[in-house]
């Protein structure tokens, strides 16, 4: 009998061109992964994949198969999608995601505690994922909503994404820095400083709109010899590695001593969406009301 495995191990190779990189992406051996493959295609009964020594290609009769076995992975994805969904409706249960670079400080805290003091039976998980991962994480029902910066580069079908609030970006800079007792700065007078913080190739988020501010600077940001991806940034900064932009919750809620300088562009800010899924429960649905409705208020800056 095939199995859904199998079926997975045989997308994954196509996807990837071969065995070897198929076995690496998938975390197993590549003997153990040819040997399920033959079990599948003697199940089949005819050969889905023609072999040479650099790269595998479908046969004629692989092609077909491809296309029923990713369509009913995917339908299989959906079922799990609605039952995980299902579940944490029936348990009052909402997973909250939140980016690293989005702190849940007393703006959005607090109206979720006054929105939970008033359901008893309702329960929130929080956790972190980068923008990307969070969406991800909806469309497959293993989240209900999520707190990313934009831009966000990929758009899932089910996922709906909107602007939450937007806010202004500081240039955070170590004690001594010359630029640490101005008013401001522009962002060109960065040009040359190393930053602790790039952006991931294949994500959005606050890292990658640093780098479309500094091209609009007309320079690409230099890397510091230590980089993080958010979670000891400002650490970085503090002990003179390099300078960092941030947005201006995320510096509020630093505890590392470093210096915060507003920038003279005015369009240098970042904005706060919200992830939520198509189709989402009624406890989802009022836990994003409370958080469009806390948001909707002036923030002061």
């Amino acid at each position: 009998m095939i199995s859904v495995r199998q079926l997975g191990y045989y997308v994954a190779i196509v996807e990837a061109g071969s065995f070897s990189e198929a076995a690496e992406r998938l975390h197993i051996a590549q003997s153990a992964l040819s040997r399920q493959i033959k079990l599948l295609e003697e199940e089949v009964g005819v050969a889905l994949l023609a072999r040479t020594t650099r790269q595998v290609e479908m046969t004629a009769a692989g092609r077909a198969f491809h296309g029923d076995a990713v369509r009913m992975l995917a339908g299989l994805g959906e079922m799990a999608s609605r039952a995980r969904q299902a579940e944490r409706g029936v348990q009052g249960s909402v997973a909250l995601l939140h980016s690293s670079s989005v702190p849940l400080g007393r703006a959005l805290l607090a109206p979720l505690r006054r929105h939970l003091s008033r359901r008893s039976g309702v329960s929130l998980s929080i956790s972190t994922a980068s923008s990307e991962q969070q969406a991800q994480d909806i469309q497959d029902g293993r989240a209900d909503l999520g707190l990313a910066r934009a831009p966000v580069l990929r758009q899932l079908p089910d996922v709906l994404t909107e602007v939450l609030y937007e806010e202004a970006l500081v240039l955070a800079v170590p004690p001594g820095h010359p630029l640490a007792t101005r008013r401001e700065v522009p962002l060109h007078a960065l040009r040359g400083e190393r930053f602790v913080s790039l952006p991931h190739p294949h994500r959005g988020g606050l890292s990658y709109r640093v780098v479309e501010l500094c091209r609009q600077a007309g320079f690409f940001p230099e890397a510091a010899q230590a980089v993080s991806r958010k979670a000891t940034l400002l650490r970085l900064v503090e002990l003179g590695f390099g300078v960092a932009l941030v947005p201006a919750d995320m510096a509020a809620d630093a505890r590392a001593d470093v210096r915060l300088v507003a920038l003279a562009e005015c369009d240098a800010r970042t904005q706060v969406l919200l992830h939520v899924h198509r189709s989402p429960t009624p406890q989802a649905r009022q836990v994003a009301d409370a958080l469009r409705a806390a948001c909707a208020e002036p923030r002061e800056e």
